[in-house]
């Protein structure tokens, strides 16, 4: 089975300043999320635990503590979900994504249609809408976050950070495999960011979270969501400036396609 474009991909909070803000585990909470995506008919992607096999689905309804799933196309695929001790479902609300675990699924039916059913999650990762508007980093230059950090000796060394997004409020980035230290509440001093054709932006960082994110093909990455610390209204000026101007750009290519 082909992976579809937009299959959303996993998400494992390791750390955060917040930890209530995007892992509930209150049962009403996290039922009042499940009903939601009962309503907009989200479809949801399940993922056999360990694996990068995985179903394509739609909660149906909850019934005496039990979700209600509709049956996947491919018949071998819900052999197999039925068959795992675990799947990892993926989904999205009004783009906020939401993750929640199910130990395992089981035939049952629903409005006199073979469906499956697994009981409720005990824990939902909701990722919150932001603030502001956060742009994907264009591929085509990526962005590199320069993170001074001071050595034994004094002396600051310098490590280079992968930016996955932007906003007039934080950044994300990929963690470097070795050398600094991601940690909620951490903060770097005179990072800098140099925006295409814009401008250099210096500023202070503070590690929000810390997630671990599992590509397409199995590979993982670790992702720390920064904010920035007393941002000066010019260099916010800075970050909205390089936002539109990439966006214009794509919006030109779209249109000239």
């Amino acid at each position: 089975m082909t992976q579809p474009d937009n299959a959303a991909l996993k998400f494992e909070l390791l750390q955060s300043d917040d930890f209530g803000r995007y892992l509930l585990r209150d049962r009403n909470e996290i039922i009042q999320v499940l009903r939601q995506l009962i309503a907009k008919r989200s479809m949801v992607t399940a993922y056999l635990a360990s694996s990068r096999d995985f179903i394509l689905t739609t909660v149906l309804a909850l019934e005496d503590d039990e979700v209600i799933f509709d049956l996947a196309p491919d018949e071998s695929r819900n052999r197999q979900a039925q068959a795992a001790d675990e799947l990892i479902c993926i989904t999205q609300i009004d783009n906020v994504k939401v993750q929640f675990p199910v130990p395992g699924l089981q035939s049952t039916t629903f409005d006199g249609a073979p469906a499956l059913k697994s009981p409720l999650p005990d824990r939902l990762l909701r990722l919150q809408r932001r603030e502001y508007y956060r742009l994907i980093a264009p591929i085509a230059h990526s962005l590199i976050c320069q993170i001074p950090v001071p050595s034994e000796d004094g002396l600051p060394n310098t490590f280079e950070a992968r930016v996955l997004d932007i906003s007039g409020g934080g950044l994300a980035v990929v963690v470097p495999p070795e050398g600094v230290e991601f940690k909620p509440d951490t903060e770097f001093t005179q990072c800098q960011i140099q925006l295409p054709e814009v401008g250099t932006v210096q500023a202070s960082l503070r590690v929000r979270n810390l997630f671990r994110v599992t590509n397409r093909n199995g590979i993982s990455m670790l992702r720390a969501g920064c904010e920035f610390v007393d941002l000066p209204e010019r260099l916010a000026s800075v970050i909205h400036r390089y936002i539109l101007k990439v966006e214009r750009d794509r919006n030109s290519r779209e249109r000239g396609r």
